[in-house]
């Protein structure tokens, strides 16, 4: 084989420089998803200490622990898959992170396509929340941050409430037939808001209460506020997709490199590229590929 051949790619990208780019990104992300992980895991001790609503439904907790998990596995492959030249695990990182990648869009393709659905099955999701309003803490704490900066109540409309045991007008105490105080409109800002100005709102038709509460059902502000601010959410998902994509590109670039060396001189003992055989071979032979310049040499 001549030098002339060259490696695949060997003009663009050397051996080294890929490897370094692939073993910093997945160290990156490995740090992040132990973090994520952290985090998760003290937010739901915490959560039990409290005794909040038992199970899983829209706990941030369980969706950081999640997702900390997946993050903190996947990228350790990665760092063991570069430093090892490890064709198996390469392959499984690269994989794993093209199928996160094609979920992530067909999820938000689905999501436009049956808008009207995925809208019903977030305001039931939001109703039933609502039934366990002041035992569940972590959707409390989502909700009342929701209703204050969306400026809404409710999940459909602030009659949603009314499932609530406390809030049902049926219900004894002051908070019957009432909403919570988040969903009152305030005139000045870091205004203190009556915890009681959403006293028996329920009681009332919608546009006799358009200065006393927000009437407008958080779904519907939520996506409002989408359409205004297109492009802060644009730059998330990018922020979101394209790390991914990065990825997947540097593993097949990097896969490739390892497949030209394997090729080339035939040496690949327990799914890993000693590099150090591979520069004696070369040497013996009088010839040195352009991917194996970048390896320190030997005497």
């Amino acid at each position: 084989m001549s030098n002339n051949d060259g490696v695949r790619y060997c003009d663009r990208f050397s051996y080294c420089l890929l490897k370094f780019i692939l073993f910093a990104y997945s160290i990156i992300f490995w740090l992040i998803g132990g973090f994520i992980l952290a985090i998760g895991i003290y937010a739901e001790v915490e959560r039990q200490r409290f005794k909040t609503l038992e199970g899983v439904f829209l706990a941030p907790a369980v969706i950081l622990i999640l997702l900390g998990i997946v993050m903190f596995i996947v990228s350790f492959i990665g760092v063991l898959a570069s430093l090892r030249d490890n064709l198996t695990l390469l392959k499984v990182f690269m994989y794993t992170l093209a199928v996160c990648l094609i979920l992530e869009l067909l999820g938000g393709i689905l999501a436009l396509v049956f808008r009207n659905q995925t809208l019903e099955l977030l305001n039931k999701t939001i109703r039933k929340g609502i039934v366990n309003y002041y035992d569940d803490l972590d959707f409390k704490n989502i909700m009342d941050f929701v209703q204050r900066k969306f400026k809404c109540c409710g999940g459909q409309e602030f009659k949603d409430w009314s499932v609530n045991m406390y809030h049902n007008c049926s219900a004894p105490g002051p908070l019957a037939c009432g909403v919570p105080y988040t969903c009152c409109i305030t005139t000045k800002p870091n205004e203190v808001a009556n915890t009681m100005c959403g006293y028996e709102v329920l009681k009332e038709e919608r546009l006799n209460l358009i200065n006393t509460i927000h009437i407008r059902g958080c779904t519907d502000a939520f996506f409002i506020w989408l359409m205004d601010n297109y492009k802060i959410m644009a730059g998330l998902l990018l922020g979101i997709l394209l790390p991914q994509l990065f990825g997947v590109i540097v593993s097949w670039l990097y896969i490739t490199r390892v497949e030209d060396a394997i090729s080339e001189y035939g040496y690949y003992m327990d799914g890993l590229l000693h590099s150090n055989t591979l520069k004696r071979e070369a040497k013996r032979q009088g010839r040195v590929s352009k991917w194996c310049k970048c390896m320190p040499e030997i005497d």
